[in-house]
């Protein structure tokens, strides 16, 4: 469904597309939110496929490409991070988040991070594999700290072998897999023949392994269907907010559960929301064997698409006893604590933000703000940000930075009028749309070289604010200086309007800090004589053999460069001219 402009308002499916289609003029819509959508079409377009499980998959392909203000939406660009082993003789454990390939090994997805990581310390603890990079580890004379803490075997000096190394990576590899009773038996073999031998420290070492990894299979909830993979997804509400929540289980080991929070799933049914995750999720992710959801119907369709993708079976399973029911239990609660602290936040954000609208005098419409930034190392590298903040909560996908290119080095005020110039022409373009409220991470000098460009723009009433730290930087002493008055604001250090102000302005300054060290980074790891038309490797090589380094060569005179062997007269000018 399209409005008159072209705008895909919706994007739905049917066996009967005529019904369904004049279901929606039919009498009165369900919901507001169908009448206004309704009331928005212009024009339907249809597309005919070979089988409902086809439609299905091209129905959300199209609902994440086009993103139709009306469909439920869920938004998860992420990639899953995964453990990985690698292929090395001695293999390594890793952190890896991207496309796999057939040299190393991966186990996964983790839901976060933080999973990762903490299966990374639970496997050194266990089974003692080494973390370090291969550059590392090639280099290496003595053992590390690893090894002094009994976190690694340290093959890196041989101090094992590499067919006992191997054992304890076969070990790690069947725990991953979910096949703990082995590993506990293979480590009770082991422990018994150190013991026949009379090699007493490696029975104990056997014995420590053993009652560590007893200790991390007792936690783990769902060992009595050990060796399966499953996904368990819920849905709850709270306050209006609507959350599902997904819990990864691999080898028979939860491995942790993430939220995620859909738009515009007001007014859709818990069956609904759920359906559209997984037709949305899988498309992007691995899909397991197994999902459990409560849902009122079967969803054969969807499992036939989630089957297509993954070349095998997948079963989506309703509730039942046992463990599924202990495994939505979880999830659902899971999804209502997330739900609450979402309803939570929203509600503390919009307090602030109207503590601060009554603080600044701003009208109550006003909700969508814009922080900039300036970050630089004695004028190298600058960098400067603009966070969003709007419909009660900052806009991650609406950042952006920008490197400074006209300013003069160390110029915060020159930085500042250009990224405040690059950024608003764009907005009175249409490309983007006009703030409320513009801060200015700094002083009065900041603050009127902001109004001079809008101005100049001509966006008069934007609303202007410099936020100046306080005394010895302490957050709560900031000061806030407007175009009206030439005296500062201070609001109290527990004004909700000012926690606001504090939270973007300090997100401001780590997304600018973030991509000037980056900046800085790739500057100081090439050369400024790349970049110069005419200097190849070998030019390059002379020069600095001659100058003994950039700062040289930026410091020589047009008839020094050109006495260098290879350089012009014409070149050397080109070069001064570059570097000056």
């Amino acid at each position: 469904m399209l409005n008159a402009s072209g705008e895909v308002l919706y994007v739905g499916k049917a066996l009967d597309l005529r019904k369904r289609a004049v279901s929606y003029f039919r009498g009165t819509p369900d919901s507001p939110r169908i009448a206004l959508m309704v009331s928005q079409v212009a024009k339907i377009e249809a597309t005919a496929t070979r089988s409902e499980a086809e439609a299905l998959l091209l129905e959300n392909n199209l609902i994440k490409s086009l993103s139709p203000r009306y469909n439920i939406l869920f938004r998860d660009d992420k990639s899953y991070p995964y453990l990985m082993l690698s292929g090395h003789r001695y293999p390594r454990l890793g952190f890896h988040r991207g496309n796999h390939d057939a040299v190393h090994r991966f186990f996964g997805p983790f839901p976060n991070a933080g999973a990762v990581r903490a299966g990374i310390q639970l496997m050194q603890k266990v089974f003692r594999i080494r973390t370090c990079e291969d550059t590392v580890f090639d280099k290496r004379s003595r053992p590390c700290l690893l090894h002094q803490i009994r976190r690694c075997t340290a093959p890196c000096v041989g101090l094992i072998s590499q067919p006992d190394y191997a054992e304890d990576v076969r070990a790690a590899v069947l725990f991953l897999e979910g096949r703990g009773g082995e590993v506990e038996a293979m480590l009770t073999e082991r422990m018994a023949q150190a013991s026949a031998s009379m090699r007493y420290e490696d029975a104990a070492t056997f014995r420590d392994q053993l009652a560590a990894l007893r200790k991390v299979r007792e936690k783990q909830y769902v060992s009595d269907e050990t060796g399966q993979d499953v996904d368990v997804i819920a849905c709850t509400r709270s306050s209006g907010v609507t959350c599902v929540n997904l819990v990864v289980i691999r080898g028979g080991q939860h491995l942790g559960d993430r939220n995620f929070f859909p738009r515009n799933a007001e007014d859709c049914a818990d069956d609904q929301v759920l359906e559209a995750f997984m037709a949305q999720h899988y498309l992007q992710h691995d899909v397991p064997s197994t999902i459990v959801a409560r849902l009122a119907g079967v969803c054969r369709d969807l499992e036939r698409m989630l089957g297509a993708r993954a070349g095998r079976p997948v079963r989506i399973l309703g509730y039942r006893g046992g463990a599924r029911r202990a495994w939505l239990e979880m999830a659902e609660k899971n999804a209502q604590l997330g739900a609450e602290q979402s309803a939570n936040l929203r509600a503390n954000q919009d307090a602030r933000l109207n503590a601060l609208r009554q603080a600044l005098d701003l009208p109550d419409s006003a909700q969508r703000l814009e922080c900039f930034d300036v970050s630089h190392t004695m004028g190298e590298a600058a960098v400067a940000s603009c966070v969003v903040f709007d419909n009660g909560a900052l806009q991650g996908g609406e950042y952006r930075r920008y490197n400074i290119k006209l300013a003069a080095p160390g110029d915060d005020y020159a930085a500042m009028r250009e990224v405040l110039a690059r950024r608003y022409r764009r907005t009175i373009s249409g490309e983007g749309k006009v703030p409320d409220l513009v801060l200015i991470d700094g002083g009065m000098g900041q603050l009127n070289i902001a109004r001079e460009v809008l101005t100049e723009l001509g966006l008069n009433e934007v609303a202007l604010v410099a936020v100046a730290k306080g005394e010895e930087r302490k957050p709560g002493m900031e000061q806030l200086f407007r175009p009206s008055s030439d005296a500062p604001l201070r609001l109290p250090a527990d004004h909700g309007g000012l926690h606001l102000v504090q939270q973007i302005r300090d997100e401001a300054h780590r997304f600018a800090v973030a991509g000037h060290r980056r900046r800085r980074a790739n500057r100081r790891t090439t050369s400024s004589l790349e970049h110069i038309a005419g200097i190849g490797a070998r030019r390059r090589q002379r020069l600095l053999a001659r100058f003994g380094g950039m700062r040289g060569i930026v410091a020589a005179s047009i008839e020094d460069l050109a006495r260098v062997p290879g350089i012009s007269r014409a070149l050397a000018e080109k070069i001064h001219q570059e570097l000056h």
